[in-house]
């Protein structure tokens, strides 16, 4: 992190009376105060929230499974998909239970979150994707590691399933079993969403703040169902503000709907994010009006 002569932390000027759109939900008041010590003054439009699935059967059948030890390798691709699924079949199998049925299996982790709901059952991985924890990562490691050619691989699932992924694991000679446990909705409160939304639309958006791709698809969605008539409008303000990517997947989902990202934090963390735009949006956001 950069200190002045005298190593005290950067001075709150980096975001100065800059407005801020953060899409965040889970951690959106942790953010917008992130912001504010920064000078900035926040818009939260929380995009999303987890909903759990209203059928749970096959969530049971998938810990059955586990039990009888019918995967060779289970990839956890986030830590809240664990702790959803101890929670959502805490009816029926106690946590402990969960863990022993996991230990029949290789454990693949895809970075530190999941690492860390595994660690709350008792259970370390066998293997850690390395940053920036894109499905590529994860190939590559298991193309190194855990060959999954006639092997049945579980792929728990985050919201949305990544296609790519599960394809490349297909045409590997896996058999792949998809466990969605929890799925993406919108926010019950949309009405701030709509103002995120409507502060863009309007030109007074300085900086925009996507952490996760999921945020992407939502917000995108989100305008074209009760934004149509200014989905033009919404596509040149975005290329007008500085638009600032948590990391290489968050990017992705960006550049499929046409915005390249000015900014991406490296490690892929909100905390990396926010001081990556406090030192480098104000540049950012003066280059795009010169042009």
């Amino acid at each position: 992190m950069h200190n002045n002569a005298a190593g005290t932390q950067e001075p709150p000027s980096g975001l100065r009376d800059l407005v801020v759109v953060a899409f965040e939900s889970r951690r959106a008041a942790e953010l917008a105060e992130m912001i504010r010590r920064h000078g900035g003054l926040p818009v939260s439009a929380p995009a999303m929230r987890e909903v759990a699935r209203e059928n749970r059967t096959e969530l049971y059948d998938y810990v059955e499974r586990l039990r009888a030890g019918q995967f060779d390798v289970v990839l956890l691709l986030t830590g809240v998909g664990l702790r959803n699924l101890v929670q959502q079949v805490g009816d029926k199998f106690a946590p402990q239970e969960i863990a022993e049925a996991l230990r029949s299996a290789t454990l693949v982790a895809r970075g530190p979150k999941p690492v860390a709901a595994l660690r709350e059952l008792g259970l370390t991985p066998h293997w850690v994707v390395p940053e920036p924890y894109t499905w590529r990562e994860l190939l590559e490691l298991l193309d190194r590691h855990v060959p999954v050619t006639g092997k049945a691989v579980a792929v728990q699932e985050y919201g949305l399933p990544n296609e790519e992924l599960l394809e490349a694991l297909a045409q590997r000679g896996a058999s792949v079993h998809r466990v969605t446990i929890y799925q993406w909705d919108y926010p019950e409160n949309l009405a701030p969403l709509r103002t995120g939304i409507r502060t863009i639309l309007e030109g007074k958006a300085a900086v925009v703040l996507f952490t996760s791709a999921n945020q992407v698809y939502n917000v995108w969605a989100f305008v074209e169902r009760e934004f149509e008539s200014e989905s033009d409008l919404w596509r040149a303000r975005m290329q007008e503000t500085v638009v600032a990517s948590v990391g290489p997947v968050c990017s992705q989902a960006l550049r499929q709907h046409g915005i390249e990202p000015d900014l991406e934090a490296s490690p892929p963390k909100m905390g990396a994010l926010m001081h990556l735009v406090a030192q480098q949006a104000r540049a950012c956001l003066e280059q795009k009006r010169r042009k």
